[in-house]
């Protein structure tokens, strides 16, 4: 049997039956193909109920969204996900000026997925969240520890509706421990978990990463445990609970400096000095070097690293970057400029690999935008890049009449402010 084609759960009409949410008949349309040259992803078939904003939950789920899963992102009708409004200085001039909901930032971690609206604070609200549940296959949601159980949606309400629904969290710290039901944030953790401490130079302040770096590995590992929890569901039918966070995402980030403090004690942004040191010296015509008892191992580089770079740095200085990369072609030696994201996206590799796409979107003045490729290429079920991040609430009808309420039901909904 295979993976890619067989990740919906096996409910029988029998328990569709003893579902008391709805009597209705739930479609489970696929709205992952866009075009009859598209090809379906690993995970065509699979349905997603994302509960999530800003960014490690949308991330993940714009992974998977890629892969061919059929994504429903919930939003609050007041405003959507946060990041909707998150522009630049100097974004405006990429959006029509009608358009108030949309930002780099918000398509960056949202193609491919569908929208709809919802109050989760209202009565209403939750017993939609449950037929949803019931369409879903994995449900994944960003709340503090407690709050899907306060709105009457948590795991074990998810399951007397589901018993085989899938049902991923990520908070900031884990749902348990003295610090569960405080708010995560990426720098907080990147602070806590020890990240800032082994970055920068070691007589120097710490360095905070350019982007979430917290955030995106914690969306990486999510999409992972999710895949993981799909297949054992296939082995054996039964759903399970997921709970990720960034705090333990960037503990487990630390890998060899945690070693070296787990146990030896060691505590210090001086790692290894892994290089190819004699062909180095060699080829920057200072052959003594390797002799120097300073530098005649990685221990002793690693001890003298001030000494050794004070003298590379010197060296170094004597040719322009360029001229640098003349000298390194072809010595087998690793090495790369520190590119800026002009040279990035100028970069013959960048265009080799596909890494930059072009998605039309309504809302951008030339009617397209540019965003990232994905990383990761398949020789058989290629990510596709389908649809443009959606509008807030977009497919807020469609969706609920997916689910077989009337075009008067929906009505009512919104005149009472639960959509």
């Amino acid at each position: 049997m295979s993976i890619a084609g067989n990740l919906i759960r096996p409910l029988g009409r029998a328990h569709l039956q003893a579902i008391a949410i709805s009597p209705r008949v739930i479609s489970r349309q696929n709205h992952t193909a866009t075009s009859p040259n598209s090809q379906p992803g690993a995970l065509h078939g699979v349905k997603i109920l994302d509960l999530t904003r800003v960014l490690a939950g949308p991330f993940c789920t714009q992974i998977l969204a890629d892969y061919g899963a059929d994504v429903l992102k919930v939003e609050n009708p007041k405003g959507g996900d946060d990041t909707r409004l998150w522009r630049t200085k100097t974004e405006n001039r990429i959006w029509k000026p009608s358009e108030k909901d949309v930002s780099a930032y918000f398509c960056a971690v949202n193609r491919n997925k569908r929208s709809v609206t919802l109050n989760l604070k209202h009565e209403k609200a939750r017993d939609i969240i449950l037929r949803l549940a019931k369409w879903a296959d994995v449900v994944v949601d960003n709340f503090i520890p407690g709050k899907m159980e306060e709105l009457g949606i948590g795991y074990e309400t998810l399951k007397q509706v589901n018993p085989s629904i899938i049902h991923a969290s990520v908070t900031g710290y884990g749902a348990q421990g003295p610090y569960s039901r405080r708010a995560g944030y990426d720098v907080i953790a990147a602070a806590e978990a020890g990240l800032l401490h082994i970055t920068g130079e070691s007589n120097g302040p710490p360095a905070k990463p350019g982007l979430g770096l917290t955030d995106m590995c914690t969306g990486l590992y999510l999409h992972g445990a999710l895949l993981a929890a799909l297949y054992s569901r296939q082995q054996t039918g039964r759903g399970q609970k997921i709970d990720g966070s960034l705090f333990e995402t960037q503990i487990s980030l630390l890998t060899n400096v945690a070693m070296s403090w787990l146990n030896n004690g060691e505590s210090a942004r001086d790692g290894e000095l892994s290089i190819p040191f004699s062909n180095l010296c060699q080829l920057l015509g200072k052959p003594e070097l390797v002799d120097d008892p300073r530098f005649k191992s990685n221990n002793a580089r690693v001890e003298n690293r001030v000494a050794l770079k004070d003298i590379l740095d010197d060296i170094f200085k004597g040719k322009t970057t360029n001229e640098w990369l003349d000298a390194l072609e072809g010595s087998g030696m690793p090495y790369g400029p520190i590119n800026n994201m002009e040279q990035v996206f100028s970069h013959p590799q960048t265009e080799a690999r596909g890494m930059v796409r072009a998605l039309p979107h309504q809302a951008a003045e030339k009617g397209e935008i540019k965003v990232l490729g994905n990383p990761v290429k398949f020789s058989e079920t290629s990510p596709q890049i389908r649809t443009q991040p959606p509008s807030l609430g977009e497919h807020t009808d469609t969706m609920l009449e997916e689910l077989g309420l009337s075009k008067e039901e929906i009505k009512e909904l919104r005149s009472g402010n639960v959509l």
